[in-house]
């Protein structure tokens, strides 16, 4: 039985964005901007106010959820958007960042072959979803998904935890489980080669790397991948 929405069938994982959102993360703690100066990171850490609003929180459905809205101008990223909101009823909270800059629909992808492709950083906002097809994995968005800011490394770390805890179902197939994790510790270790997709309808999203590319990405791609597409 899936659990949170995570299911591995057939040595395949598919995976929701279901983690707790912590914007700036890295596997080795404090996350590095490789060409970066002390000066640069202080002012990193210096985020902009631009908006603030009282909506209505989507669990507990009472208008007490603030959410604000800060522009960060990240060296090497650029100007980002980082979102925040807590529900004063319910403690609901959630956690987003986007590229200032919004583009059209679009995919992202980096082919890691070598093991300083694992720092590359990458922008993932709550739209969007990550896939490495040569190990037919995915994170697609779910109701409580999060955007964050980390390194290609650290979104495997992401697939490892999703991993552990759909094996902590006992229905689960436990040689799948251990294949599944197997790989991406392989790939951690850069043992294996494998190609990193981002999927953005809203374009808002990057992988900060001279060897990513940007596609764009058709209606019926994105309706595979579970989005809404209106039809034009």
């Amino acid at each position: 039985m899936p659990y949170m929405g995570v299911k591995i069938v057939n040595h395949s994982v598919y995976l929701p964005q279901w983690t707790r959102g912590i914007l700036l993360t890295s596997t080795r703690g404090a996350l590095a901007i490789p060409g970066s100066t002390m000066s640069d990171s202080v002012a990193a850490r210096e985020p902009v106010k631009i908006n603030e609003a009282v909506v209505q929180c989507p669990v507990c459905k009472k208008a007490t959820l603030k959410i604000e809205d800060y522009l960060y101008d990240m060296p090497v990223v650029g100007k980002v958007i980082l979102s925040s909101g807590k529900c004063s009823s319910c403690n609901y909270k959630f956690n987003d960042v986007r590229l200032a800059e919004a583009h059209e629909p679009r995919k992202i992808i980096l082919r890691v072959e070598k093991h300083e492709d694992l720092n590359a950083l990458v922008v993932r906002s709550s739209s969007a979803s990550i896939l490495i097809p040569e190990f037919e994995m995915s994170m697609t968005p779910g109701p409580a998904s999060e955007g964050f800011i980390t390194t290609v490394e650290g979104v495997l770390e992401r697939f490892l935890e999703a991993i552990d805890v759909a094996c902590a179902d006992p229905d689960t197939d436990k040689s799948a489980c251990e294949k599944a994790r197997r790989t991406i510790e392989e790939a951690k270790e850069g043992k294996r080669e494998f190609t990193l997709v981002i999927v953005d309808p809203e374009g808002v999203s990057a992988i900060v790397s001279d060897k990513a590319k940007t596609e764009p990405v058709s209606k019926e791609e994105l309706a595979r991948l579970g989005y809404i597409v209106a039809d034009s």
